[in-house]
Order: C-alpha cells, then sequence, then structure tokens
C-alpha cells in the first residue's frame, strides 16, 4: 500500500454537520435564549396540561362569593378574585386562550405573508407593485388600531378576533419574505432551475423559500409575543375574548377596579403577560444569532 493511500486511510473522518444541528448547538450557547426556550416549554405544558389540574367548572369560572378576594394563601396560591375563583387556576387557563390563538393568528397570518411576499419578490413588476401598495395601506395603520376597528365592525369573539390579528399582521410577514426572495431570486441556481424548465411554483417553494428561512423564523417568534400582548391589549378593553374565558388581558381589566387593596388580582396576570413576552423575545434574538452566518 502506497504512503499516499495509508495517509488517506489513517487521517481522522470528520462528519458534517447539518444547519439544523449547527443552528441548535449554536443556540445552546446563548445562555439567554435557553432560558427563554425553556420558560416557553413549560408554559407550553402549563398550557396543555391545565385540564388535567384544575376543573374548569369548578374552579375557573365558578363564582364562590365566600372565598372572594382571599390573599395567596396555601389553599390558593394566587388567591382569589372579586368573583371567588381561583386566580391561580385562571393564570393557567388564561395561558392556553392567549397561545393558541396567537400561534393560530401568526400560521394564518404566515401564510398569507408567505404567499403574497412571494410573488411580490419573484415576479416584481406591477405585481409587486399592487401587492406592496396594499400592504404600505394596511401599514400606514397602527397594528393594534386596525385589530380594534376589524373588531368593531366584525363583532366580538375568538374567529372574529383571529380575523382581525390575522389581518393586521399579514402587512409585516409579507414584507419581510419580499425582502428575503428579493436577495435569492436571481442566484446562480435559480437561474438553472429556470433553464431545466422547472416551474415556478417549484422553483418558489423547493428552492426561494427554503433560502428565506432565517428571518421567518425570527420574526414569527417575535410576532406570537406582539400578538399576546395585542390580545391582552383588546382583552383589556373588552373587545378580546369574553368572560367567563379566563384571559390575562381581562384579568387585568377586572382587578383593576380593586387594585389599591387587592393588587396581587393585577399583579400575576401582569407577571404572566412579562414573562411570556421576556421569554419568547429573548428566544427571538437567540435564533437570530444562532441563523445569522455572519456570526458564524
Amino acid at each position: 500500500m502506497s504512503n499516499a493511500v495509508k495517509e488517506q486511510a489513517s487521517a481522522p473522518k470528520y462528519k458534517k454537520q447539518s444547519q439544523l444541528a449547527e443552528t441548535w448547538k449554536r443556540l445552546c450557547r446563548n445562555k439567554t435564549a435557553v432560558l427563554g426556550l425553556i420558560i416557553v416549554v413549560l408554559l407550553i405544558l402549563v398550557a396543555i396540561f391545565s385540564p388535567l389540574i384544575f376543573n374548569y367548572e369548578e374552579t375557573v369560572i365558578k363564582q364562590n362569593y365566600g372565598e372572594a378576594k382571599q390573599w395567596p394563601s396555601s389553599a390558593h396560591p394566587f388567591g382569589t378574585d372579586e368573583l371567588g375563583r381561583d386566580i391561580l387556576a385562571r393564570v393557567c387557563y388564561g395561558s392556553r386562550a392567549s397561545l393558541s390563538i396567537s400561534v393560530i393568528t401568526v400560521a394564518c397570518a404566515l401564510t398569507l405573508g408567505t404567499i403574497l411576499g412571494s410573488l411580490a419578490g419573484y415576479y416584481g413588476g406591477k405585481v409587486d407593485m399592487i401587492i406592496m401598495r396594499i400592504m404600505d395601506v394596511f401599514l400606514a395603520i397602527p397594528g393594534t388600531l386596525l385589530a380594534i376597528c376589524i373588531v368593531a365592525a366584525l363583532g366580538t369573539g375568538t374567529s372574529k378576533l383571529v380575523i382581525a390579528l390575522t389581518v393586521s399582521t399579514v402587512p409585516t410577514f409579507s414584507r419581510i419574505i419580499r425582502g428575503s426572495v428579493l436577495t435569492v431570486r436571481d442566484v446562480e441556481y435559480i437561474e438553472a432551475a429556470r433553464a431545466i424548465g422547472a416551474r415556478d411554483s417549484t422553483i418558489i417553494f423547493s428552492h426561494v423559500l427554503p433560502n428565506c428561512l432565517a428571518p421567518i423564523i425570527v420574526q414569527t417568534t417575535l410576532k406570537i409575543a406582539d400578538i399576546i400582548l395585542t390580545i391582552a391589549g383588546l382583552s383589556f378593553l373588552g373587545l378580546g375574548i369574553q368572560p367567563p374565558t379566563p384571559e390575562w388581558g381581562s384579568m387585568l381589566s377586572n382587578g383593576r377596579t380593586f387594585i389599591r387593596d387587592y393588587s396581587y388580582m393585577t399583579m400575576f396576570p401582569g407577571l404572566a403577560i412579562m414573562i411570556t413576552i421576556l421569554s419568547l423575545n429573548l428566544l427571538g434574538d437567540g435564533l437570530r444569532d444562532a441563523l445569522d452566518p455572519r456570526l458564524r
């Protein structure tokens, strides 16, 4: 056996990591991002297993005036509200409403924004001008104000709240996806796909969008936090999730009357909102750093 063959055989073999594994490794190096991820996972587990911990009819929505306005104790760790309902149970069930609606809203907005942004960025010209001018009209109106107007027009209800939040969120996703598509639509592998006769839909969904995932993933994480805050704000104003369904914003609205003597009624729902949004923002920032090729 020649020396060259021996050297090749004895050389150490390095296994190339996938992009997902490399991103996960970089994310794990960011302690604040890991902390945010842990909190988000815990919140999801609380939302999933709340029905197994608390009885919805007896603990969450049933009025018990004999136990009203009790400060935190061993029986009620977060105290009770003005109707005698356990605040810990209502905070846990409130996570179900906030997380589920925000995830559904972001999924709908991401789907529509991906379609519109991809068409605008890939084809350009008149298609780009028409789509982006429509998006500019919506972007000219603050998102929360637009959602309030839509809810006021359609009426209250979970489905109508999702529609209002989706409409106010689509322009943000379409703008980001359009910008990402513009950066990759003229690169060599896209030109090669066109040269072999690939259809536009195949090029967009198989070649263009997979190379635009980094900003989409980061924006999705941050937008979920934004939607949770908007839901809380709308519920605080009475335009979001309606009683007796527990929601953090409506709990703040109900507890503000008693904030001077029973501050815990607003403290715990407020902390739930703060911790959730902070953890999602920490995770989003960590994902942005992990997916940024300039930091590798």
